[in-house]
C-alpha cells in the first residue's frame, strides 16, 4: 500500500512539474509578443495588409512592395524616401532617431545593396544613398515626429524592419528559417537589425524589391 501511495505521489508531482513548465513556456512566449513584437515563422515572414495608424495616412500598404509590381514598389519607396528629404528632427526627437537606427540591436542597415554599418552615422546624418535607406529613415522620422507618443522606440524599429524584410523578401525568408533552426527568436527586429547580421552568409540568396 505504501509503495502504491508513493507511486501516486510521484505521478502527481510529475504532472505538476509538466504543467509548471508549460505555464512558464506560455508566459515567456506571451512576454515576447509584448507591443505586437513576437516570433515570426519563415512561412509567414512577409508582412501583409495596411500598417496601423500610418498606413492610411500615407496611402501605403505592405502589399505595395512586391516583385510582381516594381512600379508600385518604387512609388511606395519614394513616398517614404521623400519624408527623409523633407523632414528634419532636432533635440529629443533626433536622439530617438539615432537610438532607433544606430544604437538599438546594433542598428539597422540597407545591408544587401550596400555595406554601410547603418542607414545613418552616429550623429544622425545619412550614411547610405540607397532608395531603401531613404525609405527606412523617412518612416522613422515620420513615426517619431507625428506619432511619437503612440510608438515606442522598439515598435518603430519593428516597423522599419518589416519594410526591410519586404525590400529583401527571399533573403529574409531563408534567414528566418535558419534562425528558427538555431533556436533564435525570428521576430522582425532580430531579422532586420544588425543583431544577427550575416548569419545567413553563404547559405541564403534572393533578389530585392525596388531599385537600390
Amino acid at each position: 500500500m505504501t509503495d502504491k501511495k508513493n507511486l501516486e505521489f510521484i505521478v502527481q508531482i510529475s504532472v505538476v512539474a509538466v504543467l509548471a513548465i508549460l505555464f512558464v513556456f506560455v508566459l515567456v512566449r506571451n512576454t515576447s509578443n509584448t507591443n505586437g513584437i513576437g516570433f515570426v515563422s519563415a512561412s509567414e515572414v512577409i508582412p501583409t495588409g495596411t500598417p496601423n495608424i500610418y498606413g492610411e495616412e500615407l496611402g501605403i500598404s505592405y502589399d505595395d512592395i512586391s516583385v510582381n509590381n516594381q512600379q508600385l514598389a518604387d512609388k511606395t519607396i519614394a513616398i517614404l524616401g521623400n519624408i527623409d528629404v523633407s523632414e528634419e528632427l532636432t533635440g529629443a526627437d533626433l536622439e530617438r532617431y539615432i537610438n532607433i537606427l544606430y544604437n538599438m540591436n546594433d542598428g539597422i542597415s540597407c545591408e544587401f545593396c550596400c555595406g554601410a554599418r547603418s542607414v545613418i552615422f552616429e550623429n544622425g546624418e545619412p550614411a547610405c544613398g540607397c532608395a531603401h535607406s531613404y525609405a527606412m529613415r523617412g518612416l522613422t522620422k515620420y513615426l517619431i515626429k507625428f506619432h511619437g507618443d503612440e510608438f515606442t522606440d522598439e515598435q518603430i524599429l519593428d516597423e522599419i524592419a518589416k519594410w526591410k524584410v519586404l525590400f529583401f523578401p527571399g533573403i529574409h525568408e531563408q534567414k528566418a528559417a535558419m534562425m528558427e533552426n538555431q533556436g533564435i527568436d525570428a521576430n522582425y527586429i532580430n531579422l532586420g537589425s544588425n543583431a544577427y547580421r550575416g548569419i545567413e552568409k553563404g547559405k541564403a540568396s534572393g533578389g530585392m524589391v525596388g531599385g537600390c
